[in-house]
C-alpha cells in the first residue's frame, strides 16, 4: 500500500472523510447512525472498547431501542476523565455511504489508530446483513486545516452535506427552497450541527469550545452557514476542503 502524502501532528486539525466501498451505504436504518455515535465516542479511546459495549452491539438484541443506546452514549460521559482520547473531534456528519470527521489529534498516531478502529462497525453491519468483506475503502481521505478560514469554510461544507439528500448535486445546480435546506439541516440528527447551535443532541461526542470562538458562538455559526446557503459563494470556495 502506499505510503499516505500527509503526515499528521499533534494539535493540527484535520478534515477527514471515510468511505464505504462502492455500492453500498453505512447506515441502512437508524440503529446504524446511532452504533456509529457510540462508536465515534467509545473508539475515541486508547484503550480497547467497554465489554458492555460489545454486549450490545455486537450479540443484536433485538429489543435494544433507539433511546437505550443514546442513553449508552450519555451515560458514558462520566467515564470521560478516564478515557485517554486518540483524537478530539470537534465536528462529524454522518452521511449513508460516507462520514465527515474534523477532528484534531492529541496523541501520536492518534487518527490512524482511531480509523483503524472503525473495523468494529464493519463487524457489527457484517454481522446484522449476513455479509462478508470489506464495508469501508482501504484508504480513509484527509485534508490538513491551516488557517482560520479553511476551518470555517470546512464548517460549512460538513454540516451542509446533507443537503444533498433532498437536493442531489446542489453545489453545480443551486438550491430551489432555501428555507426548506435550513430547516432541513437544523434538524438533521446525524451530525454535530444541532450542538454547536445549543440544540442538545450528541453532546458528549465533540468539543465544540474552540470552534464556537472561533465562529463567534452559536448565532455566528447559524449566520455563517445561513448566509453561504442564501448568498452562495462561488462552489470553487470549497475547492480546497472538499475531498469527495
Amino acid at each position: 500500500m502506499p505510503k499516505r502524502k500527509i503526515q499528521f501532528i499533534n494539535g493540527e486539525i484535520y478534515h477527514i472523510v471515510i468511505k464505504a466501498i462502492e455500492g453500498f451505504n453505512l447506515f441502512r436504518d437508524k440503529k446504524d447512525y446511532l452504533r456509529m455515535i457510540h462508536d465515534l465516542f467509545e473508539f475515541n479511546n486508547v484503550n480497547s472498547v467497554p465489554s458492555n459495549f460489545r454486549v450490545v452491539c455486537y450479540r443484536q438484541k433485538i429489543n435494544i431501542t433507539p433511546q437505550d443506546l443514546i442513553g449508552l452514549v450519555e451515560s458514558t460521559e462520566k467515564q470521560r476523565r478516564k478515557r485517554k482520547l486518540l483524537v478530539e473531534i470537534l465536528a462529524f456528519c454522518l452521511m449513508p455511504d460516507h462520514i465527515h470527521l474534523l477532528v484534531r489529534q492529541l496523541r501520536s498516531g492518534g487518527i490512524s489508530k482511531f480509523m483503524k478502529k472503525f473495523g468494529g462497525y464493519a463487524l457489527y453491519y457484517n454481522q446484522k446483513y449476513k455479509r462478508k468483506g470489506h464495508l469501508f475503502r482501504d484508504k480513509f481521505q484527509a485534508v490538513h486545516i491551516k488557517n482560520d478560514e479553511q476551518l470555517k469554510t470546512v464548517f460549512v461544507y460538513i454540516h451542509t452535506n446533507p443537503v444533498a439528500l433532498i437536493y442531489p448535486n446542489w453545489k453545480e445546480k443551486g438550491i430551489k427552497n432555501v428555507n426548506r435546506v435550513i430547516k432541513y439541516i437544523e434538524n438533521y440528527r446525524w451530525s454535530s450541527y444541532q450542538d454547536y447551535l445549543g440544540i442538545k443532541n450528541f453532546p458528549s461526542l465533540t468539543g465544540r469550545e474552540f470552534l464556537l470562538k472561533v465562529m463567534a458562538g452559536a448565532k455566528g455559526c447559524r449566520e455563517f452557514v445561513n448566509a453561504w446557503l442564501k448568498f452562495k459563494k462561488e462552489i470553487a470556495d470549497f475547492d480546497y476542503v472538499a475531498i469527495e
